[in-house]
């Protein structure tokens, strides 16, 4: 079993930048295609952006193209989300999911793990 934990959340002005992580313990996920996605109260979980297990692929939500970036270290068995620019409509809940061996798996399959969520708050 894959458990996976967030880090690097926080508060932040708007304009600033965090970098959250997401670690995976209990096997490699060299493999497998991970992502991120975030949610406010009362709305369903959104995608925000995903990596393939090569980490040449990458795709984001409109949202989001042009600040944030995301990538992976194997050696650590990490993903990474570099969030710059932020705005207070980026305040959520983040969360990091391990999909399967595709982009397509992390943003509409099921999910092999979930991270349990990390809060960043933008203050404008």
């Amino acid at each position: 079993q894959v458990y996976l934990v967030e880090s690097g959340g926080g508060l932040v002005q708007a304009g600033g930048s965090l970098r959250l992580g997401c670690a995976a313990s209990g096997r490699t996920v060299a493999t497998y295609a991970m992502g991120w996605f975030r949610q406010t109260p009362g709305k369903e979980r959104e995608f925000v952006a995903v990596i393939s297990p090569s980490g040449s692929d990458t795709y984001y939500a409109d949202f989001v193209k042009g600040r944030f970036t995301i990538s992976r270290d194997g050696a650590k068995n990490t993903v990474y989300l570099q969030m710059n620019s932020l705005k207070p409509e980026d305040t959520a809940v983040y969360y990091c999911k391990l999909g399967a061996g595709s982009l397509y798996s992390v943003r509409f399959g099921d999910a092999s793990a979930w991270g349990q969520g990390i809060q960043v708050t933008v203050s404008s």
